[in-house]
């Protein structure tokens, strides 16, 4: 290894400097004060567990996405968080075990073994929020409203929602009575919204013309709110759950239409892009310019049933590193006091009293803090005052 190379970070890890890391950590507290105003509860999980318990009703995608160590003290496995949601099901099924609903919140560290996206990290800051013990369209609103005012509050402007549910590509695969092997292709080709495609495999399958035309139409209901009527139409008479989820997505798009009048609503109707943990409304926020999600969340009942509760579930997250590179959060400068160095007692006493004030005070090593201060402390007439610079 040379020199150089001992100043490269890994690919996709990156660092905050003082101007960054300050604006970061002004913006966590202030969303999570935010979400304390809310009814919301801060938890801290632990940075990694054991991977069983980790990766417990997470899904394959959580366990390529999640780092494994040997534990050193027992020889298992464990696994660095690439997550908050398993952790926080775990923590309101085993540790808090409340009757009624449940509102927590967390903000934190994750590791990935790959970048969300083209231009994403392996190491967000995530934030996120979420609701345990209710099942009903209200929580789920309640949810993505908490969203939403996080990505207002620090400052973006231009969202655009986009909105599905899962009850709706599961309910049409299912009338077609496929096999596993054939919904996996199926859901690759709506991933890659290769329609082209789409077409050519569904016809391979034998399909009647009405199935046919379910599965290759399901992908091109995307859009805005008039998608949800043309699903109406086309999809509600496959089963109730189909019908039941077009119905509470037109509910919650009226009710945020109504609270967030300048956010752009999108549908797309075959989104599959979500944690395989979801169960029923999925959503993410895009900006113009940034191609990731800017923040993801939905429904996923149950996540808590491996550890012993059986819960309906539903929350959202985002990365606070992201927010900050897209807005421009203004932290206040305190005022700098430079203090010059001295075992005196009574200076002590006042640099003290200066910083519990709010004033930034730093001893004087040097002729750089000086230049930087506002004030200075001078001892005058045997007592230390503070003086303009």
């Amino acid at each position: 290894m040379t020199l150089a190379d001992r100043w490269l970070l890994p690919e996709g890890v990156d660092e905050a400097l003082p101007e960054q890391a300050a604006k970061i950590e002004h913006l966590r507290r202030t969303l999570l004060n935010l979400h304390q105003s809310w009814g919301y509860q801060l938890v801290i999980p632990p940075l990694l567990e054991y991977l069983d318990s980790l990766l417990t009703g997470a899904g394959s995608d959580l366990e390529i996405e999640t780092f494994k160590v040997i534990d050193q003290l027992s020889g298992r496995l464990m696994g660095v968080r690439a997550d908050f949601t398993s952790q926080v099901a775990r923590i309101d099924a085993h540790c808090l075990k409340e009757e009624g609903v449940q509102r927590l919140s967390y903000c934190g560290s994750v590791l990935r073994t790959v970048p969300s996206g083209l231009d994403g990290t392996r190491c967000p800051i995530q934030l996120g929020a979420e609701v345990y013990g209710h099942g009903g369209v209200e929580s789920d609103i309640e949810v993505l409203s908490l969203m939403l005012q996080t990505l207002s509050v620090a400052g973006l402007s231009n969202v655009v929602l986009d909105l599905g549910h899962i009850d709706i590509v599961n309910g049409v695969v299912s009338a077609c009575q496929l096999s596993a092997e054939q919904e996996s292709k199926l859901a690759d080709l709506y991933r890659s919204k290769d329609l082209p495609e789409l077409e050519r495999y569904v016809e391979t399958l034998g399909l009647s013309e009405e199935q046919s035309v379910w599965l290759t139409e399901l992908p091109r209901l995307c859009g805005g709110q008039e998608v949800l009527e043309q699903a109406d139409t086309l999809l509600a008479p496959i089963s109730t759950p189909v019908k039941e989820a077009i119905a509470l997505l037109k509910e919650m798009a009226a009710a945020i239409a109504q609270r967030f009048p300048a956010v752009g609503l999108h549908f797309d109707l075959s989104d599959l892009m979500s944690y395989s943990y979801h169960t029923g409304v999925v959503f993410a926020a895009y900006v113009p310019g940034h191609g990731n999600a800017i923040a993801r969340g939905g429904r996923y009942n149950n996540i808590g049933q491996v550890f012993g509760r059986s819960r309906p579930a539903t929350g959202f997250s985002t990365d606070v590193k992201a927010l900050v590179s897209l807005t421009e959060v203004e932290v206040a400068k305190s005022k700098t006091v430079v203090s010059p160095v001295s075992q005196s007692v009574e200076l002590w006493q006042k640099v003290n009293a200066l910083r519990a004030e709010g004033y930034r005070v730093i001893e004087s090593l040097d002729d750089v803090a000086a230049s930087e201060a506002d004030y200075k402390l001078d001892l005058v007439d045997g007592a230390w005052q503070l003086l303009p610079r």
